[in-house]
């Protein structure tokens, strides 16, 4: 099974009757009712709903962080949700980049370490200062979290994410600590990296503008989809209506 976890080639996802519960009796909390969803390779989809939606637990589950109840999840040809820890963990190192909120670097060290980090372990890396320049900050490797702003910070959080050259990037909430002309600019590294590296990227925001840059657009609402809507000319960051 190895093997075919480190091997595969493509970046869909395809998820079938996705339950997943919490809790029993009268605490039990449905974070996702049954979801279907397929989602083409290269695709940038951006997940749109309020919170308790399910739109983390959904994501998580995708990218092997968490298991559901019921339902399948299939990663190209392969079943995830057949696999166990360690397979899990295969696969989220080989295959998935991730982008939070909040940072998440080290403080004592460089950006060029924080890339680094993730490098070591990477089967076939790009060098952090290749992924730095991804994201646009060729001139600010050396300097440290402190140093940096909080969208230069991101970019490096980001750049961490894809210096292992990952199939899929998830991003949940990337924008959701920064103010607009800040997100625009990690909204543009993120398109970025969809566009040259050719990565399957979903984003978490609250922010229905940020939809207008997506190929596919996913409203949940109560732990299910209630809407694809499909956008055949994605707009570039920099033309979003904030």
């Amino acid at each position: 099974m190895e093997s075919e976890v480190t091997t595969s080639t493509t970046a869909a996802f395809r998820a079938e009757g996705l339950t997943k519960v919490y809790g029993t009796g009268e605490a039990t909390v449905y974070a996702l009712r049954g979801v279907d969803l397929e989602v083409p390779p290269g695709e940038m989809v951006v997940l749109l709903g309020p919170s308790g939606s399910g739109k983390s637990t959904l994501l998580n589950i995708l990218g092997g962080l968490d298991s559901p109840t019921s339902g399948r999840v299939f990663f190209g040809t392969r079943e995830l949700t057949a696999f166990d820890d360690r397979h899990l963990t295969l696969f989220r190192r080989e295959h998935v980049g991730f982008v939070f909120q909040f940072y998440n670097l080290i403080p004592s060290l460089t950006a060029r370490e924080n890339v680094g980090l993730v490098t070591e372990i990477a089967r076939q890396p790009m060098p952090p200062e290749e992924a730095l320049g991804l994201v646009g900050l060729e001139q600010r490797m050396d300097h440290f979290p402190a140093q940096l702003s909080g969208g230069e910070q991101q970019r490096v959080a980001i750049a961490r994410a894809i210096a292992k050259q990952p199939n899929v990037l998830f991003c949940d909430e990337p924008t959701g600590a920064l103010d607009s002309t800040t997100g625009i600019v990690v909204l543009e590294a993120i398109a970025r990296v969809n566009r040259e590296l050719n990565t399957t990227t979903m984003i978490i925001t609250h922010n229905a503008g940020i939809a207008a840059m997506a190929n596919r657009v996913l409203y949940m609402a109560d732990g299910q989809i209630q809407k694809i809507e499909r956008n055949p000319t994605p707009c570039a960051p920099d033309q979003l209506s904030w």
